[in-house]
């Protein structure tokens, strides 16, 4: 048999974003139901993608390395 070494959980390094062109935003799929966490521009409307939501404490891990609040974070459809 082989075994591998589990990796090691390395700490995320947060995203410079600015406070005034970026707004936090939550993705989420109507039909699957996959939540991805990210920052869409005010200008040109795009969402860049940051990180993948598993789970609650996946969002708890985006709000705490950004500073937010969850009511201040929008879920868009």
């Amino acid at each position: 048999m082989f075994f591998f070494r589990k990796k090691e959980k390395t700490p995320r390094t947060p995203v410079a974003y600015d406070h005034t062109r970026l707004k936090p935003a939550i993705r989420s799929s109507i039909c699957t139901g996959e939540r991805v966490a990210g920052f869409q521009d005010l200008e040109t409307g795009t969402f860049r993608e940051i990180q993948l939501l598993r789970s609650d404490s996946d969002l708890e891990e985006f709000l705490q390395t950004y500073g937010l609040r969850k009511e201040d974070v929008p879920i868009i459809y």
